[in-house]
């Protein structure tokens, strides 16, 4: 009765703290939110009558050209790599995941210098054919190049999650759909793609929210989206309402999307009636389609990745001697810093969140706790801007109540305390589902054995629980270093004065036209994104065994 008794105590105290995590995490989100039915800033006519149309229009246009490319890519090539053999076929399961390390951002910049007059392809026609062509070779800096760059970028979202879905349909399936018939085509669209249209969409949403929180690549290519219209509103109108009120917009844009997915999902689940599953068998195509294949799966990759990071190795070669000093090591130590507190303090506030929800007995704990992940599908610079608000209020009570000093410096708002915080609330999910995923594999068992000999829950989680999720651990961290180091716009809004990290020293310097020297800071983080899709690939093949 005792042992009951104490358990309840510290099941009650784990939930106290969840709610808390929970509170500071969701109090950008609602504040947001809430705002939509203020009123907005000055500028906002200005705003209504001559420029949001136009965001409407792109962000539409841009979140539609993007679904449909990579849909076609993605699924096209999963389809190749999970059902087919043909040469390369084990190498492209993963070169075509490495276009996630790309920033949409970078790639951007990478493009425009490939097309360039004093890109490759223009120095190769001038020197070999005499080929002389005035300007670049092709004007993407539009919205159909965005819609182009965001797309090979992003595509990767779809092939994993698609892939992932065609390896573990059953071959019974599929020959029955011989049986009955059916071609290789007709098994494909009739069969397996509606099998796997739950994932394909869950793909798509996915590289939605990226479109949504992209401004790097918009900016650069001087597209008008949402995006850019916080921007504007924030930095150069000088108008916080305004920007807090489009904010709000994008973020119904969000959860649209978010419902439109949970829509076409439902219930649906396929699995075989008999409860046996035969392992897809690769089909061996002729050697035509196999040459074929292997060409369309090249040139996926050529265009997604190897050109552009041969190009930023290429800009990196000319300038590193005079980008890499002593100033540029600083700089990868600030944002490495930063990337590794952000990851750690994620980490930290799941495991508290998971083993609240571990302990407790109350069935609504597990409702509440989801609220945690919902920032990753909220764009950055709505996060952004929903983190500076109650900071901003926070800073003006505490210089109303305690301070009457003007020369002190803000507390909260305009500092790296606030950078974190946007981060921790932009990317638990991120971190979350690693330890989700490591709690669920050990089972509550052990945990229980422990707390029936005496053992405090403190300790349990310290000495039983923690060691055995270690994997999951390292794991949450390092996908939520890889992510904060990417991120631009939230960084853009909340980082301190004259901050910078590798992420907006590269947008920097390639908005002023030093499209060269920020391959450097862009190459590392780049370089640094690769890591986490070796795990993941590594997931997949597990699943394919």
């Amino acid at each position: 009765m005792n042992i009951v008794k104490r358990n309840y105590y510290w099941w009650n105290k784990w939930t106290g703290y969840s709610l808390l995590i929970l509170l500071l995490i969701a109090t950008p989100l609602f504040t947001i939110f809430f705002k939509l039915f203020e009123k907005p800033g000055g500028s906002w006519t200005h705003i209504a009558n001559n420029l949001l149309f136009g965001y409407f229009q792109n962000t539409i246009l841009i979140l539609l050209g993007v679904a449909v490319l990579t849909f076609l890519l993605g699924v096209s090539t999963a389809w190749l790599v999970s059902n087919y053999e043909f040469p390369g076929r084990r190498y492209f399961e993963w070169l075509l995941i490495l276009p996630l390390g790309f920033p949409g951002y970078i790639m951007a910049y990478t493009y425009v210098g490939i097309l360039d007059y004093t890109g490759p392809i223009q120095v190769f026609l001038r020197n070999s054919f005499d080929i002389h062509i005035k300007g670049s070779l092709l004007d993407i800096m539009n919205l159909p190049g965005a819609i182009f760059i965001l797309s090979i970028t992003l595509f990767p979202y779809v092939f994993l999650i698609s892939r992932s879905s065609f390896v573990q349909q059953s071959k019974t399936l599929q020959e029955a759909s011989f049986l009955l018939g059916a071609n290789r085509f007709q098994t494909f669209f009739k069969v397996a793609l509606p099998m796997a249209r739950p994932a394909i969409v869950a793909g798509i949403a996915l590289a939605s929210m990226e479109v949504l929180n992209d401004y790097g690549t918009v900016k650069y290519f001087g597209v008008s989206t949402f995006t850019t219209g916080i921007f504007r509103a924030w930095f150069s109108m000088g108008d916080a309402g305004t920007a807090i009120y489009l904010a709000a917009i994008l973020m119904v844009f969000v959860f649209i999307i978010l419902y439109l997915e949970s829509i076409q999902r439902g219930n649906r689940q396929y699995s075989s009636v008999n409860g046996i599953q035969k392992p897809l068998v690769r089909i061996h195509p002729t050697l035509g389609k196999k040459i074929f294949y292997t060409a369309l799966c090249s040139t996926i990759f050529l265009l997604s990745f190897l050109f552009p990071f041969l190009q930023l190795l290429h800009w990196v070669s000319m300038t590193y001697a005079k980008v890499v000093n002593q100033d540029f090591y600083l700089l990868i130590f600030r944002s490495f810093g930063l990337a590794v507190v952000s990851g750690a303090l994620v980490v930290v506030l799941s495991v508290i969140l998971l083993y609240a929800l571990r302990l407790s007995p109350f069935k609504w704990v597990k409702n509440i706790t989801k609220i945690a992940t919902l920032g990753y599908a909220i764009p950055g610079a709505v996060i952004a801007v929903g983190v500076m608000i109650p900071l901003l209020a926070l800073d003006k009570w505490i210089y109303a109540s305690f301070i009457s000093s003007k020369a002190v410096g803000l507390f909260f708002s305009g500092t790296l305390f606030a950078l974190v915080f946007a981060y921790i609330v932009r990317f638990m999910a991120v971190g979350y589902n690693p330890v989700e995923a490591g709690f669920q594999k050990i089972g509550i068992h052990v945990n229980e054995a422990s707390r029936l000999l005496g053992t405090r829950s403190t300790k349990t989680l310290w000495k039983i629980d923690l060691p055995l999720i270690k994997t999951s651990l390292i794991s949450g961290i390092l996908l939520v270093f890889v992510d904060v180091l990417k991120e631009l716009p939230l960084t853009l809004i909340l980082r301190p004065f004259n901050y910078q990290t590798l992420a907006t020293k590269a947008f920097d310097m390639a908005t002023n036209e030093m499209i060269a020297e920020s391959a450097n800071a862009a190459l590392i983080i780049i370089l640094t994104g690769i890591i986490p899709i070796i795990f993941l690939n590594k997931l997949i093949k597990k699943r394919e065994l």
